[in-house]
C-alpha cells in the first residue's frame, strides 16, 4: 500500500490553520433567508493555507446532469408568458496535489437552479466548495448548515397554477 505521509502532513496542517469561516452572506430575502459562506472567501481562505502547506487542487472530471421544465404562467402584468427552469446537478472529481508528488482523488457533488444558463456554474461552484470545506473540515458558521426547525414541521405551501379556463379568462378581459 502506497503511503501518502507528506499529504496526510499538509491536509493536517490546513485543517489546524482554517479554525473556520463565517456565514457572512445572506441569501434570499424574508422567511426564506438564509446565512451563506461565500464562495469567494473558501477559496481565498482555504486556498492560502493549501498553498502555505504546498497543496493544490486540480479539476480532472466534471459530469453533469441538466433537467429543464417549463410551463405557462401569467407575468405580472397578468399575461400569460412560458417560464423555464434549469436544473443541473454535477458530480466532479479534483486531483488534490501535494509538492512531494502525492495526491488523492476527491469527488464532490453540487446542484444548481437557474432560469437561464447559469445553473452549471452553481452546481460546479457548489461542489468544488464543498470538497474543499468537507476535505479540511472547516466549520461554518454557527450551526453548520443545521436548521433549528426540522424541515418535517415545516409546512410546504402550495401554489395553485391557474387552469386553463383562467387564463383564457384573463387573456379575454384584458
Amino acid at each position: 500500500m502506497e503511503t501518502k505521509a507528506n499529504l496526510a502532513k499538509a491536509i493536517i496542517a490546513v485543517m489546524q490553520e482554517v479554525k473556520g469561516i463565517e456565514k457572512s452572506m445572506t441569501i434570499g430575502t424574508g422567511s426564506n433567508a438564509y446565512k451563506g459562506v461565500p464562495d469567494q472567501e473558501v477559496k481565498k481562505i482555504i486556498g492560502e493555507a493549501m498553498a502555505k502547506n504546498g497543496l493544490c487542487i486540480l479539476p480532472i472530471s466534471v459530469k453533469p446532469n441538466v433537467r429543464i421544465d417549463r410551463w405557462d404562467a401569467l407575468d405580472y402584468n397578468g399575461k400569460p408568458t412560458q417560464k423555464q427552469s434549469v436544473f443541473t446537478d454535477v458530480t466532479t472529481e479534483y486531483l488534490l496535489l501535494h509538492t512531494s508528488g502525492e495526491s488523492q482523488v476527491l469527488s464532490g457533488y453540487g446542484h444548481g437552479i437557474d432560469s437561464q444558463d447559469k445553473g452549471a456554474g452553481k452546481a460546479s461552484t457548489y461542489a468544488l466548495k464543498y470538497v474543499l470545506l468537507y476535505t479540511f473540515l472547516v466549520p461554518t458558521g454557527k450551526i453548520d448548515d443545521a436548521d433549528n426547525t426540522h424541515s418535517d414541521s415545516i409546512e410546504t405551501p402550495i401554489k395553485k397554477q391557474p387552469t386553463v379556463d383562467e387564463v383564457n379568462a384573463k387573456i379575454i378581459n384584458a
